[in-house]
């Protein structure tokens, strides 16, 4: 396998040093940047040449304007670079605006760098690597066979299988029994290869069910990617995985692109070239999410090797990539590496993107993995951790356990897109705050675990709670009628998680009707009290209780109320209010003017004679909002309301 993660690191893209003729003959291969995209044949008004209705709807979704950069580079200066001699296109980066090419003519080369629109042309790597070991050990990431134990899975534990752990400590179960498992989320992974997933049992569901959406193999470009390195597979596997009982990953029902970015048998800057190219195909398409277990610093070529100057200044090609991806509204995680403890101890590039989710390595027991890299000091990275120390993964050969960031990355990644499906009118930005806030150290974050590790169950409360006050404002006891005949109909948003109690209690306090539910807090409960058509007309009072709070609303039962002494004129009034009393009694009686809030518009004070009738005129009912208002007679041995609506 290839240093993927570990060493994975790539040169920034200030590549003066490249200049000495020498490396013209070395490094064949180039990079040929342009200045502008003047007369491009693409339309900002037709971004279906170029973006997939996915992508655009993506674009749309999240009010992200398109703009040049969504445009290929301009075909006509490839036609002309293609035209100065014995010259091979092999991609481009239309964020970077550059295109990679073959050619080992230096005459040619220098043809090339003298066209107006030629910014500059660079060598970036060799033909091919001259060793055609595959170097594991550049990942360093150890990987070894377990033994696949089959369960029943009739509990959480045993369904996961194996993987039961790396996804309980994040609750990752509490989206999945929820339907969040990743259906209709698109993630593309940049890797190194994907050894014989076509015939791997763990992705044996995925492919059944068509969710493997394609592969591109941006170094080889023969766009197969199953004979190539298998640590694409095994990071695959932490997502993809669906043998209930034996493993389960994070999102087993979401979408696949695969996509080699990276060459495992050698380490040049050109596959920083490759990784742009990879995420600029996933955004056409319209992928959600890029999973990039990939990372970069230093280069078979010391010349090539980035500094510590070079993090957190957007200057490497694969970080400006990251962060366009970013940009153009998808989520972007990568492993931070596997440096801790090297010579070089920090987070790799394009771990270091202020947009891109940055994931350390932790055990099964929240504790951090030695050789998880450390954050740069700057900003807080990595920006969270996941199992990435004795994590499950499943290889063709079957069941297996590997180490490294490599696996806590597309672990945590699965989980995101999980959450995402549950709040896809949330932009990739809220997602991650959500996930950093859901954290175990948020509020004391470190240059070792970052935010901490995230709890799903958090993460998507606080998502609920900022979707339940767009929708309802401050509000979380409703009805949608005040004025009832025979049916009340609730909505409640759940205050805490356990028991609460509505109850429906009458004017004399006594409770003619009770519910008991079991919430989740921030969830939206429906619920009902009907047949009432028999009970008296006259003001009710609905009732949440729960043990730590209460919270009432007034409201009013249709009919004829049983005391014909307290009327009311007109009915309904838009001016002018009247009540009109038969003295039930003799004394100083208070007659007021509420609504159904309890809110006193008017009070009138009165002394009355038994059996003597009396009118009471309401001078501020002309002022009152339309809505439903009651008429409340305090006396001395009587209490009675009678509703009125005011149109």
């Amino acid at each position: 396998m290839k240093k993927m993660l570990a060493q994975k690191h790539v040169l920034l893209f200030c590549l003066s040093f490249f200049i000495c003729a020498s490396l013209f003959a070395q490094y064949p291969k180039y990079i040929v940047q342009f200045t502008d995209k003047k007369n491009s044949p693409y339309s900002l008004n037709n971004p279906l040449a170029y973006l997939s209705q996915r992508a655009i709807d993506r674009r749309t979704r999240y009010s992200i304007a398109l703009d040049s950069t969504d445009f290929p580079v301009n075909t006509s200066y490839v036609q002309q670079v293609l035209a100065q001699g014995s010259v091979n296109y092999l991609s481009q980066s239309k964020w970077l605006n550059q295109i990679l090419i073959y050619c080992t003519s230096t005459a040619t080369v220098n043809a090339i760098k003298s066209l107006p629109f030629v910014k500059s042309a660079l060598p970036i790597g060799p033909l091919k690597s001259t060793d055609s070991t595959i170097h594991t050990d550049r990942f360093k990431e150890t990987v070894t066979p377990l033994k696949a134990t089959e369960k029943t899975a009739n509990t959480a534990a045993n369904y996961y299988g194996s993987s039961y752990p790396q996804v309980h400590i994040h609750l990752g179960e509490f989206l999945h029994k929820r339907g969040f498992t990743g259906k209709g989320m698109t993630i593309s992974i940049i890797d190194g290869g994907f050894y014989k997933y076509k015939t791997t049992k763990a992705f044996d569901s995925a492919r059944a069910n068509g969710q493997f959406l394609g592969e591109r193999d941006f170094v080889d470009f023969d766009n197969s990617v199953n004979e190539d390195a298998d640590h694409g597979e095994l990071c695959l596997s932490t997502i993809a995985s669906n043998i209930p009982g034996t493993m389960v990953g994070t999102a087993p029902n979401a979408n696949f692109w695969l996509l080699r970015g990276e060459n495992v048998n050698s380490e040049y800057p050109i596959e920083e070239h490759n990784w742009d190219a990879a995420a600029e195909f996933a955004d056409s398409v319209g992928t959600d999410l890029i999973s990039s277990s990939l990372g970069y610093f230093t280069f078979d070529d010391p010349q090539f090797n980035h500094t510590y100057n070079d993090i957190y200044k957007n200057t490497t090609m694969v970080s400006k990539g990251a962060a366009f991806a970013a940009k153009k509204g998808i989520i972007v995680t990568n492993s931070a590496g596997n440096e801790g403890g090297s010579s070089w101890n920090y987070i790799i590039f394009p771990a270091d993107t202020d947009s891109a989710c940055s994931v350390g390595a932790v055990g099964t027991n929240g504790q951090i993995a030695s050789f998880s890299s450390y954050g740069y000091p700057g900003k807080v990275k990595p920006n969270i951790v996941s199992v990435g120390s004795g994590t499950t993964l499943y290889a063709y050969y079957g069941l297996t356990s590997g180490s490294g960031t490599s696996f806590s990355n597309p672990n945590i990644n699965g989980l995101i897109a999980c959450l995402w499906q549950a709040f896809p009118k949330f932009n990739n930005m809220k997602i991650l705050n959500a996930v950093y806030q859901s954290s175990n150290k948020y509020s004391t974050p470190d240059n070792r675990y970052g935010y901490g590790s995230p709890n799903m169950r958090l993460a998507y409360q606080i998502l609920k709670t900022t979707q339940n006050l767009e929708t309802y404002g401050n509000e979380w006891l409703m009805v949608k009628q005040q004025q009832f005949s025979n049916k009340i109909d609730i909505t409640l948003i759940g205050q805490l998680d356990g028991d609460a109690h509505l109850n429906l209690i009458n004017s004399t306090g006594k409770i003619i009707a009770t519910q008991k539910l079991t919430t989740e807090a921030q969830e939206i409960y429906n619920t009902s009290f009907s047949d009432l058509e028999n009970i008296e007309a006259g003001i009710y009072t609905l009732q949440y209780a729960d043990n730590k709070m209460s919270k009432s609303i007034s409201l009013v039962k249709e009919g004829i109320i049983a005391a014909s002494w307290l009327q009311a004129s007109p009915v309904p009034f838009k001016t002018n209010l009247t009540a009109t009393i038969s003295a039930p009694e003799s004394g100083s009686i208070m007659i007021q003017l509420t609504d159904v809030r309890g809110k006193i518009w008017e009070t009138q004070q009165l002394k009355t004679v038994k059996d003597k009738t009396y009118s009471i005129q309401f001078l501020k009912a002309a002022a009152v909002p339309p809505g439903i208002y009651f008429i409340q007679y305090k006396g001395i041995n009587q209490n009675k309301s009678l509703s009125v609506q005011k149109q």
